[in-house]
């Protein structure tokens, strides 16, 4: 940020994604580099740019993806075992000592009830509309309606996310490279 002579910089994505805290996090520190610098942020997805990764990319001025990228995957997920059933079968009980209620919550130990599954389903549904937010920021061409329904979780390939709207621009590294001189003047 502090160095006069840096113009643009070409943020090289492969990820599949993470924790939605952490990709905010990332997402956060771009904008914010941005603004404090009026420098040009161009993301170029790799092999991969999915869920997190794509939640990064939209960060940045244009989005470029390889000709073999797979991206999207725009959604939250939080998965739970259940292995009470099997426990039983080798004669294993968990016990939970608590402080609350829901304390246990998700325990893989026994079966979520409804209620929990409610209170899980509100979080990640609140986590999801943030994701949406995003990504409605970073992709202006795009009507919010048209985004909530690429937002299904699913992947697309490179060619598939420029059809969608999804990315600028199919280029190798040298095309971001080119890009980022032009945005930068």
């Amino acid at each position: 940020a502090s160095d006069h002579r840096v113009k643009a910089v070409v943020l090289r994505i492969n990820s599949p994604g993470g924790g939605v805290t952490p990709s905010d996090i990332i997402y956060h520190e771009i904008r914010t580099f941005q603004k404090q610098t009026g420098k040009k942020v161009i993301a170029h997805i790799m092999d991969l740019g999915t869920s997190g990764g794509y939640y990064i990319a939209v960060s940045a001025d244009r989005i470029i993806a390889q000709p073999t990228a797979v991206t999207g995957s725009i959604g939250v997920i939080m998965l739970s075992l259940n292995l009470e059933g099997l426990l039983q079968k080798i004669g294993v009980e968990g016990i939970a000592i608590k402080s609350a209620d829901k304390k246990d919550m998700g325990s893989p130990l026994r079966k979520m009830t409804p209620e929990e599954q409610k209170i899980f389903q509100g979080v990640i549904d609140q986590m999801y509309e943030r994701f949406l937010q995003v990504v409605v920021a970073g992709r202006k061409n795009l009507d919010p309606d048209r985004i909530r329904k690429l937002a299904d979780g699913r992947v697309y390939t490179g060619q598939q996310a420029l059809e969608a709207g999804l990315v600028d621009q199919i280029g190798y590294l040298e095309e971001a490279l080119m890009v980022a001189k032009k945005e930068a003047g």
